[in-house]
């Protein structure tokens, strides 16, 4: 069974026509992986004999004559969204062992639908990195060169995709975390707006930015998964009470012919790799070629971005991380001395460098004395950036921007986190804003690595991006 041949739509259609059973679905997931993860280490833990009786159930759900969204379809879940029974590690020594005893709102939502629990995938330490080196336990590669990174920190779901070990999978995006990987490693990733999709359950970086949402092999396959886990929650008071539409409806006759598709001056600069500037430029051509209308707009505040998340990313983490403390769950250091050297042995040991790094800038911000002069500053700028993109919403439908600077990196290339941050530098003004936003391939360089272009959208126009981003893959 040939996982790589699968998407969501098209796997429903063969159980529906009985063609193939979950139970083979399922199987071809497990054989993938012990075919091909050793070389790509894109899970952590798979518990085949789980998966296995979730698809047995599936079926016999089908034989039955039930139905539902994904009834019988194996997603691959990042190691941050609670699962009950299952490992959530975070990818960190901190919470090595830790079973979560209850299921996050898109898990629930998912296990509604039919969904098979598929593995946990890694993750750079609580999301926190560009290229899913920051796992505590592995590094994982892409599949379309080993000798690179997947991107991250859902570079174990991007991986999982893009190598054949999954049909679908969730990730997670604060500032970039889902589409960077997904350009990276040639496959789609949504981010949905802020709000759309409950954040219960999902272990937490900056509660004000994450976002789960879904990594497939094509924009049909997000639509579906936006269908089961987009909606209002009462256990997250930030997701919004607003209609759902239906997203997978909404790409029927999807078309950029009459699209107004703004190209913000800010994204197209200097320092950005040849290829992937060619690249993108060839994209925006072939939305012309389909009859979109091509704007240009300026969104002045973007030079700043980059300054404002890595201030207001740290100090939400910094708040966020002080409950792995060694005291109610997680790493606990040996004998320590006293209260204070169990807190700190504890977070010493069980914290990786990257997340003691953003926690002590985070601390450092929100401290008496410098709270006005960084926090709240850039907090201020953020509402700059966000009344940028509610000005050039007026003038046009969605913007098309790249995704990153360059295409997957080596893995040891960038040793300077300034450098590493860098990756995220056309991803973090559209989570600054909470705006949906989606990468799509657009094409190759010359050594066969995958790069993406990004369709921005204003607030819960989630149906516009995802219906510009299936017609530019149709073109």
């Amino acid at each position: 069974m040939d996982i790589a041949r699968f998407t969501v739509a098209s796997a429903l259609k063969a159980l529906d026509a009985g063609e193939v059973s979950s139970r083979e679905l399922t199987q071809g997931v497990i054989d993938a992986i012990d075919a091909k993860d050793a070389e790509i280490g894109a899970y952590l833990t798979f518990d085949r004999e789980s998966a296995l009786r979730q698809a047995d159930e599936a079926d016999a759900a089908r034989a039955a004559g039930k139905r539902g969204a994904l009834l019988g379809v194996p997603v691959a879940i990042k190691d941050l969204i609670n699962v009950a029974g299952q490992p959530c590690t975070c990818a960190s020594k901190i919470l090595e062992g830790y079973v979560s005893p209850y299921d996050a709102t898109v898990s629930a939502r998912l296990r509604s639908a039919g969904a098979i629990f598929a593995g946990r995938v890694n993750m750079d330490e609580f999301a926190m990195g560009s290229s899913t080196e920051n796992s505590a336990f592995k590094t994982t590669r892409n599949p379309h060169d080993t000798s690179r990174v997947p991107g991250g920190s859902s570079g174990g779901s991007a991986a999982a995709v893009a190598g054949g070990m999954a049909i679908c999978a969730l990730g997670t995006d604060t500032g970039g975390s889902i589409r960077q990987p997904a350009s990276f490693c040639g496959i789609v990733g949504f981010k949905p707006t802020y709000g759309r999709v409950s954040r219960y359950g999902v272990t937490a970086f900056a509660s004000s930015l994450d976002q789960v949402g879904p990594m497939t092999r094509d924009v049909t396959d997000a639509a579906l998964l936006m269908n089961v886990l987009a909606g209002c929650d009462e256990h997250d008071g930030t997701t919004a009470d607003v209609p759902v539409p239906d997203f997978a409806a909404a790409l029927d006759g999807a078309s950029l012919k009459g699209v107004r598709i703004g190209l913000p001056k800010e994204y197209f600069v200097d320092g950005t790799d040849p290829q992937v500037s060619s690249i993108v430029r060839s994209a925006i051509d072939r939305c012309a070629a389909a009859g979109a209308e091509l704007v240009e707009v300026s969104l002045p505040h973007t030079e700043y971005a980059m300054a404002v998340y890595y201030i207001v990313a740290p100090a939400e983490a910094s708040a966020n991380l002080a409950r792995f403390d060694g005291v109610r769950y997680g790493h606990r250091t040996g004998k320590p001395e006293d209260v204070y050297s169990l807190y700190a042995k504890s977070r010493a040991e069980g914290f990786g460098a990257e997340v003691k790094r953003r926690i002590i800038l985070g601390t450092y911000v929100l401290s008496s004395g410098y709270y006005d002069a960084y926090y709240g500053r850039a907090q201020k700028v953020r509402t700059l950036i966000r009344r940028d993109f509610e000005d050039a919403f007026t003038k046009v439908d969605a913007l098309l921007t790249p995704v990153a600077p360059t295409p997957a990196f080596k893995v040891g290339e960038l040793q300077d986190p300034l450098s590493m941050y860098l990756n995220d530098l056309f991803t973090i003004p559209a989570s600054l804003a909470g705006l949906p936003a989606i990468s799509v391939p657009a094409g190759k360089t010359a050594e066969g690595l995958p790069v993406g272009v990004q369709f921005i959208g204003a607030p819960f126009a989630d149906a516009k991006v995802l219906s510009c981003a299936k017609a530019f893959e149709a073109a």
